[in-house]
């Protein structure tokens, strides 16, 4: 992947930052994906963090333009990548997808000097949990009732390598 460039393919996966105008298909994911989905108000602010937020989208179109299918939401503070939300399209999941995002998410942040990254993911999200587990996350902990619904979450962490 070409993350200098600001913009990644891998065939016909394109992954661009995320803008204003993705919210509709992005609200739309978080919706199918969650019990309690973020709101259209809360992915709104996080774009307006430049300075902290590092937002994607993966769009199935060779021009980047289209809906996307899915999207990762993280945040770079000093020297660490804290992903707080990712998310793919039912239909496509298993497909590479959310993988190709957080790959993108973690070269960005080498590149601007990021050396740790840590998530929160649902102690019976076993998919997301085998995904980050291929990427090197290992468990630090848990976080108990963390959830609206009172689920755990497991701490998930990984020294980034430059």
């Amino acid at each position: 992947m070409n993350s200098g460039s600001g913009t990644s393919k891998i065939n016909p996966l394109v992954i661009r930052p995320m803008t204003l105008l993705d919210l509709d298909s992005v609200v739309r994911i978080e919706d199918l994906s969650f019990p309690h989905p973020w709101t259209r108000d809360q992915f709104t602010a996080e774009l307006e963090r430049e300075l902290v937020s590092r937002c994607h989208v993966a769009v199935m179109e060779d021009d980047g333009i289209g809906p996307a299918v899915g999207f990762i939401m993280a945040w770079l503070v000093e020297d660490e990548l804290h992903i707080t939300n990712l998310a793919v399209e039912p239909e496509v999941r298993r497909g590479g997808v959310a993988a190709a995002l957080l790959e993108q998410s973690i070269l960005e942040a080498i590149e601007l000097g990021a050396m740790w990254c840590q998530l929160d993911v649902r102690a019976t999200n076993a998919a997301a949990r085998g995904l980050y587990s291929r990427f090197g996350f290992k468990p630090l902990g848990t976080r108990k009732r963390y959830y609206q619904n009172g689920e755990d979450a497991v701490v998930m962490g990984k020294e980034l390598e430059t």
